[in-house]
């Protein structure tokens, strides 16, 4: 199984989360970057529909997959604030 760890961190004068060098928006809070990394990390978890989906790898390929509904990775967030 896959596991993702979303990370509180401050930015930008602010709060965000990051992933895999990914910034969400800045939040005035740490307490609202927080609670957005919490929602996202929550639909990460829930189960869907199996479907195709289309991906760029950093080479610029272009590749096509099924995601099954259930295969949803573990999710964590680290806040080390």
């Amino acid at each position: 199984m896959t596991k993702i760890v979303y990370e509180v961190i401050e930015h930008d004068g602010g709060w965000a989360f990051r992933l895999d060098g990914t910034i969400s928006e800045t939040f005035r809070s740490h307490d609202a970057a927080y609670a957005a990394a919490r929602r996202v990390a929550t639909e990460q978890m829930r189960p869907g529909q199996t479907v195709g989906i289309s991906w760029e790898d950093s080479k610029g390929r272009w590749h096509d997959e099924i995601s099954s509904g259930d295969d949803r990775p573990e999710v964590d967030i680290r806040d080390d604030a």
